[in-house]
């Protein structure tokens, strides 16, 4: 691509815009999820459709490119040229932005949801053509360094979109309460829309009308695996199968009669407290229409639940079949043949689905008064620090590219965490947040380090470290309350920050011709992030917010079974494990 190995600066410059926009949008629903829960008075599942509309999106992309790639047998991407889906993707996200802005006119959270959908489904594209463009804008060798600038640029990202997310919905630095926030006017985020839009549109122009960035075009056929394109589009008939009752659920005469009750229970309280019906009489009617709502709804939820499991079991189940068949007959089956691949999927689906469940839920536990009691409107500052975590860990993971003496690269791996920490308080004191509370949570920033010098730079090593880390924080955070609590829940950013490079090279190694076919599969298991989220969201109606986070402490066990089982795998492979190198954005 670049003559000569040099590196084209003026097109990298455009490319990391994008990696920009994925962490703004992307951290900006965990304020915009709470939000919705008290606007449109949903229930805590309800309210994680953001992260299932989204995160969902990315599945569904990947996925329409690998069938349309499979038919015309090339790679579709490639064909058009990293540049032009770049900039195909920019303009379907800004269609996304319109739908969005006539959705918050409207009032409608389903065109809200359709909206979000839309822009990730743009983001799909504009990921896959983006990690490889970067390497392609230079020498091979120095291909992670490109990629982790764009990885940096997209953690900054996610410190600020909350902030300006959550500007846009409450407006001042005074709070807004759960009641004051169903008489918002909506005026500020369509607005907040319109300049997204405008930023996509332009971001298109940027890229099409540049003569610096090149077309980077590819050819290379694609490799064939039809077995597992039938597996995945059954997969995905099945997955839409078992969210329907879900869905419809809400809509049925259970639903309709909670929603009488309810209005039933309100209206005698009213009563009881004008005067207009006897108090005792009032209590005893709100007592059994009450216990009468609690019965319709556990039964609801309980059959929810097992719906959403059903989901759940179709990614695992479905994966699994498709690796013990591929032991039988490879034909077909493609990179799905490969065990670590197979597992490193469930590995993606489950990092991202915990990484965007412990924010997205975090909201809703601040609103406990045991961590709190906050307001949706304060909760930003929280939300930021958890997406600046990931920050933090990839900063402090990009030191190794640069290929520093031994005692500069010790003292960077000091410094750097403790900066990118200061760089979110500073963003934070900035927009005006108080953010005394969490000045401590340096200390976990300081383990977090310890961890860094553990690992090594291995990918196995430090995927084993940071899940115990994970497993560990979620364990505090579940049996404590308190700001103990809340610097355990933010940590789990801290220990997904390191872990997507680590996964995928750790998935890809071995695959030979089927290394690129392998990455997209990965790409596809983003949809873990539309998955979990809405699960721990159901849990917590039916166990509560606080306990519900027993999701995150199996992801991180999984992720932790993960890290020891593929070491295993790639050692009867004869790969040696401490020399695959990590590598990869999300």
């Amino acid at each position: 691509m670049a003559a000569k190995h040099q590196t084209n600066y003026p097109a990298l410059y455009t490319l990391i815009t994008v990696f920009f926009f994925w962490g703004f949008i992307a951290a900006g629903n965990s304020i915009f999820i709470p939000f919705c829960k008290s606007y449109f008075s949903l229930d805590q599942f309800q309210s994680q459709l953001v992260d299932f509309a989204f995160y969902t999106a990315y599945y569904v992309g990947a996925l329409l490119l690998f069938i349309f790639g499979t038919f015309k047998n090339k790679d579709i991407v490639g064909g058009w040229g990293y540049k032009k889906s770049i900039v195909f993707g920019l303009l379907f996200s800004a269609l996304g932005a319109g739908a969005m802005i006539l959705a918050v006119e409207a009032n409608l959270y389903g065109g809200m949801l359709t909206g979000l959908f839309i822009v990730a489904l743009g983001f799909s594209l504009q990921q896959t053509a983006a990690n490889p463009f970067a390497i392609s804008l230079g020498n091979p060798k120095t291909g992670a360094d490109r990629v982790n600038l764009g990885g940096g640029i997209n953690s900054f990202g996610t410190t600020i979109g909350p902030l300006i997310v959550a500007f846009a919905l409450f407006g001042t630095t005074a709070t807004v309460t759960d009641d004051q926030i169903k008489h918002l006017d909506l005026n500020k985020v369509i607005l907040l829309y319109i300049c997204v839009g405008l930023l996509f549109v332009a971001a298109a122009g940027m890229f099409h009308f540049s003569r610096k960035v090149p077309a980077g075009i590819s050819n290379e056929p694609m490799e064939k695996a039809n077995k597992a394109l039938k597996t995945l589009v059954i997969m995905t008939g099945l997955l839409v199968l078992f969210f329907a009752p879900v869905f419809s659920s809400y809509k049925s005469h259970e639903a309709h009669r909670i929603e009488v009750l309810t209005k039933e229970v309100d209206d005698l309280k009213i009563a009881a407290a004008t005067g207009k019906e006897d108090q005792v009489l009032a209590d005893d009617l709100t007592e059994k229409k009450t216990a009468q709502i609690n019965e319709l709804k556990t039964s609801l939820d309980r059959q929810r639940m097992l719906c959403l499991s059903g989901a759940l079991l179709v990614v695992v189940g479905g994966l699994l079949f498709a690796n013990k068949s591929a032991k039988k007959n490879s034909e077909g089956w493609g990179a799905l043949q490969y065990p670590q691949l197979v597992l490193g999927m469930l590995a993606i689906f489950t990092y991202v689905g915990v990484e965007v469940a412990i924010g997205s839920n975090l909201g809703e536990l601040l609103k406990l008064p045991d961590f709190g009691g906050h307001q949706s409107s304060d909760i930003a500052p929280y939300i930021s620090m958890y997406w600046g975590s990931l920050m933090i860990g990839r900063w402090a993971g990009a030191i190794s590219v640069f290929h520093l003496s031994n005692s500069k690269k010790t003292l960077a791996l000091i410094v750097v965490p403790l900066i990118a920490f200061s760089v979110i308080i500073g963003v934070n004191t900035l927009a005006q947040k108080d953010m005394t509370p969490l000045y401590y949570y340096v200390v976990c920033v300081v383990l977090q380090i310890a961890a860094f010098f553990i690992s090594k730079d291995k990918p196995a090593r430090t995927l084993t470290v940071f899940s115990i880390f994970g497993v560990a924080a979620m364990l505090i955070g579940l049996f404590s309350t308190g700001n103990v609590a809340i610097y355990a829940f933010l940590a789990g950013g801290l220990a997904c920050s390191i872990m997507w490079p680590a996964i995928f090279s750790l998935s890809i190694i071995g695959l030979g011709k089927y290394t690129s076919q392998g990455s997209a599969f990965l790409v596809m298991m983003i949809l873990g992030g539309g998955i979990i989220p809405p699960i721990q969201g159901k849990l917590s109606d039916i166990i509560g917010i606080h306990q519900s986070y027993i999701i995150p402490v199996i992801c991180f066990a999984y992720l932790l079974f993960f890290a020891v089982a593929v070491k295993s795998i790639l050692k009867k492979q004869d790969i040696e494990v401490d020399e695959i190198e990590a590598e990869g954005v999300h």
